[in-house]
């Protein structure tokens, strides 16, 4: 788990592409210390497995899947990326619950400064806009950020000059994609409202009924169950 506090920026310093997939190499200084085969590291908001390092380097592999979901996949060599070490177990926990699993792509549509804050809008699909919410938090290139307006077609957030100058929020420009990883509470909460989670109890209900030949019976949070008990 993540908390989409960037710790520094890292550069590509290689990358070794095959025909789905691609191994990268990339400098940093920072999250070096302690670092082990197996780490999770978060580049650009996506958990990416250490296979190897030195001193000054690490190296990951990036899955067909990673690549058609993200913007991994126009990175070259030089590009900056911002990397986040796995939240330790007493860690300061200074953004929001990141998994690292990026929802999708978004398009910076428009950068407008107001005095010390600079103003992003990002761009992107429905299918993501629908759980994004106003002061909500959102993820973008793996940067904990919060949500100041949204609308139908895209989505707004403030940065402050720190924020700017320590991600790789201060090099986009309009037209560059973004990684976008939305509030994974909310994906958890419309799953359960849908009756798509059962419990064990729920399930083991159910095999029973199964094993009777009996009609299976639909469970679920509803929306009237919410309102019952002082939701």
């Amino acid at each position: 788990m993540f908390t989409g506090i960037v710790e520094e920026i890292g550069t590509i310093k290689a990358i070794q592409k095959g025909r789905n997939s691609a191994i990268l190499r990339i400098q940093a200084a920072k999250i070096m210390a302690d670092m082990h085969i197996g780490d999770s590291i978060a580049v650009n908001g996506i958990c990416l497995t250490v296979t190897e390092f030195s001193a000054s380097d690490f190296a990951a592999d990036v899955m067909h899947e990673t690549l058609n979901r993200t913007n991994l996949g126009q990175l070259r060599q030089g590009s900056s990326v911002n990397l986040e070490r796995a939240m330790a177990a007493n860690g300061h926990f200074g953004g929001h619950i990141v998994s690292g699993h990026v929802d999708g792509v978004g398009t910076v549509s428009n950068i407008q400064r107001d005095d010390n804050a600079i103003w992003y809008t990002i761009s992107t699909d429905p299918e993501i806009l629908r759980y994004i919410v106003e002061k909500g938090s959102i993820t973008i290139d793996g940067t904990s950020l919060t949500v100041a307006r949204v609308s139908d077609k895209d989505f707004a957030i403030s940065a402050i000059p720190h924020t700017v100058a320590i991600t790789i929020l201060g090099q986009k420009k309009v037209g560059d994609k973004v990684n976008l990883e939305n509030d994974i509470i909310g994906k958890y909460v419309e799953k359960l409202l849908q009756g798509g989670v059962q419990s064990s109890w729920q399930q083991a209900d159910f095999q029973s009924k199964a094993n009777g030949n009996q009609k299976q019976e639909k469970s679920g949070i509803t929306m009237e169950f919410l309102a019952a008990n002082g939701f």
